[in-house]
C-alpha cells in the first residue's frame, strides 16, 4: 500500500521525493487547453456544459495526485508518455504538491458552485481566471505560481526548483538582458497598439470566400 499512495519518487543523488518537471509541465498544458476552450465556450456562447465536464475532470485528475500517487493522474501519465524521450529534470516534490493543494481547493470550489448549485457568479470566473494563469505559467514558462507561496508557509529551504531558480546565483551572459532589448519590446507594444488604431476598421470586415465555396454549398 506504501508504495500506492505515496507523493514523489525516490531518485538517487536527491535527498527528498522528486517529480519530473517536463511531465508536469505536458500535463499543464492539456489542462490549460481543455480549461480555456470550455472557459471560451462559457463565456461566448453562454454554454456552461463542457466547462462542467472540465470542472469534474480536472477534480479529479488533482485529487489523483494530492491524495493518492501523482504518478496514477492521468494527465500526468498522457505527459510523461509525451516527453518520454526527453531528460527528466527533477523538482521537488513538497512544493508541487503544496501547489496542487491550491489547485484541489480552487477545484472542490468549483465543483460547488458550478456544478452542484449550477450557479455562475464573479467568483466562478475569478477562480477560473486564476486556473488559467498558474496552468499557462506552468505549461509555457515553467513557473510554479503556487510553488512561489509554499516557502511562506515553510520555515526550511526550498529544494530542487525548476531551472535552480531556488539557488541564489549570478545570470550567464545569454540570460542577461541589455536595455536595448527592454526598449524592443516597450516598441513592440507600441507597434500593436498603433496598429490597432489605425487598422481596427479595417480588419473589422469580414473576409468573402474567395473561391465561393460557401455559396455553392448553400445553392445545393
Amino acid at each position: 500500500m506504501s508504495k500506492i499512495i505515496k507523493f514523489g519518487e525516490e531518485v538517487e543523488g536527491y535527498n527528498i521525493p522528486v517529480l519530473n518537471e517536463r511531465e508536469i509541465r505536458a500535463a499543464a498544458g492539456i489542462l490549460f487547453l481543455m480549461m480555456f476552450i470550455a472557459i471560451m465556450q462559457a463565456g461566448m456562447k453562454a454554454d456552461f456544459l463542457m466547462i462542467k465536464y472540465a470542472v469534474v475532470i480536472f477534480l479529479v485528475d488533482i485529487s489523483i495526485r494530492v491524495f493518492i500517487n501523482p504518478k496514477f493522474a492521468p494527465t500526468l501519465i498522457l505527459g510523461r508518455l509525451i516527453v518520454r524521450n526527453q531528460t527528466p529534470e527533477y523538482v521537488g516534490a513538497p512544493q508541487k504538491k503544496f501547489a496542487w493543494i491550491i489547485g484541489f481547493i480552487l477545484a472542490i470550489t468549483m465543483l460547488v458552485l458550478l456544478v452542484i448549485v449550477n450557479s455562475y457568479s464573479p467568483i466562478t470566473g475569478l477562480i477560473c481566471f486564476i486556473c488559467l494563469i498558474f496552468l499557462f505559467f506552468e505549461s509555457a514558462f515553467g513557473i510554479c505560481l503556487g510553488c512561489k507561496i509554499y516557502p511562506l508557509f515553510n520555515k526550511g529551504k526550498v529544494q530542487y526548483c525548476p531551472g535552480e531558480v531556488c539557488d541564489v546565483k549570478s545570470r550567464q551572459d545569454i540570460q542577461k538582458t541589455s536595455i536595448a532589448q527592454i526598449l524592443i519590446v516597450f516598441g513592440f507594444f507600441a507597434f500593436i497598439f498603433l496598429l490597432v488604431f489605425l487598422f481596427n476598421d479595417n480588419f473589422s470586415v469580414p473576409p468573402y470566400d474567395l473561391f465561393g465555396i460557401e455559396g455553392q454549398a448553400h445553392s445545393k
